[in-house]
């Protein structure tokens, strides 16, 4: 998920590899047995209690794409890393299929961004343009490219601006099947000794669609044939796209989120239907409420949660969270990261583009608010921000 790309196009150098150090020590110290830390058993005193969506930690730290901050993302490198951190949920992956219909987990699609595909001469033939989601896109093409070709590859850092360390493991892993990954979140449980969660996306539903591609029966039967199809498995399923969520709702009893992006946006699904409400219709009381008759939660931009003025900077919340609340759903909003760019103007230190700011003052900001989670690229760092939230 993500409309951040505009932020990722500066440059600027840090110092940023010591707090990385002194994160992981706080934060996975929970995992090193270090005291001091702010261990798992005390982050749980937040959650609800109870099985399913209930049994996590409040507010929830999801590891966006991993521990995309500190590895490429969509890497079991990343995945792995986020929970060494001790993050409650990993967000693995964004689902996007194969020529031959497997399902991989990568960002997008488009994979120029996201592999080493470009250095690969055999496969220069496969550069092309598309138009996705109504917009023109060059590149290489999941669609384009068998499983085993696809193995061939090698996942790199995607916005090397903003993260110049993370390029240190370009080429290290391969891009990760969904299967691969339901195999891993049991390997994982049984290693750490407490459920592995996992937060896939349906990407471009309509788009693959129409290519005869589609994604939700394709993951579904996965679901099933892993045995984490029901109401309580350890699977939240997200799609910016309702009719997916609305289509998976059929097919499976998994938690299920609507994510939503920028207030004046469609989604594509509502573009092809020509269904003219945007993300603010849905996020009305009238449209939370239809919401809440397939799903259980929305994960919306966090400028939906708390707007920004002209100039970069927080304006007065909406009513979001409590119109969400009062209809029964939750709120993991999306992306808290580190760096300069991604922060709301109040809480950026300096204009380098890969420097941090002061994102502990933003989480608290935001947590204040009262939503259930949050996407982070800093897994790390979100758990001593709730940590510092839930001391008052």
């Amino acid at each position: 998920m993500d409309g951040d790309q505009a932020n990722e196009r500066t440059q600027g150098i840090t110092g940023r590899r010591a707090i990385l150090g002194a994160a992981v020590l706080g934060a996975g110290g929970a995992v090193l047995g270090l005291p001091g830390a702010a261990s798992a058993a005390g982050a749980r005193t937040a959650g609800h209690g109870g099985r399913g969506l209930k049994s996590l930690p409040v507010p929830t730290i999801i590891g966006h794409r991993g521990a995309s901050g500190y590895r490429p993302e969509h890497t079991f490198g990343s995945y792995e890393l986020a929970l060494d951190m001790g993050a409650d949920i990993v967000e693995a992956g964004d689902l996007v299929p194969t020529k031959d219909g497997h399902l991989v987990c990568r960002h997008e699609p488009e994979i120029g961004g996201t592999t080493d595909v470009a250095s690969h001469p055999e496969f220069a033939d496969r550069r092309t343009t598309k138009v996705l989601d109504g917009v023109t896109t060059t590149g290489w093409f999941t669609e384009d490219f068998t499983l085993a070709e696809l193995k061939t590859l090698r996942a790199i850092e995607r916005i090397p601006a903003n993260r110049p360390h993370n390029t240190l493991y370009n080429g290290r892993w391969e891009i990760p099947t969904f299967e691969e990954v339901l195999t891993w979140q049991d390997e994982q449980t049984r290693k750490r000794g407490k459920q592995v969660w996992i937060y896939p996306e349906t990407k471009h539903p309509t788009y693959f669609r129409k290519l005869g591609l589609g994604l939700e029966e394709r993951v579904a039967k996965l679901l099933r044939k892993h045995g984490k199809d029901g109401r309580n498995a350890p699977v939240i399923l997200q799609s910016f796209e309702p009719s997916s969520i609305q289509k998976l709702n059929q097919l499976v009893d998994n938690p299920l989120v609507v994510l939503l992006s920028s207030a004046g946006s469609r989604p594509w699904d509502f573009v092809e239907a020509g269904d003219p409400r945007t993300v603010a219709d849905l996020i009305t009381p009238k449209g939370l409420r239809e919401i809440a008759g397939y799903a259980q939660g929305i994960g919306p931009t966090l400028d939906l949660v708390i707007p920004r003025n002209a100039d970069g900077s927080l304006a007065e919340p909406t009513t979001l969270v409590a119109d969400a609340h009062k209809v029964g759903l939750i709120l993991h909003p999306y992306t808290m990261r580190n760096e300069n760019p991604f922060l709301p103007a109040e809480y950026r230190k300096g204009s380098a583009a890969d420097a941090y700011g002061d994102v502990f003052g933003a989480f608290r900001t935001y947590f204040e608010t009262g939503i259930d989670g949050v996407f982070t690229d800093n897994a790390d760092t979100g758990l001593l921000a709730r940590a510092d939230f839930l001391k008052g």
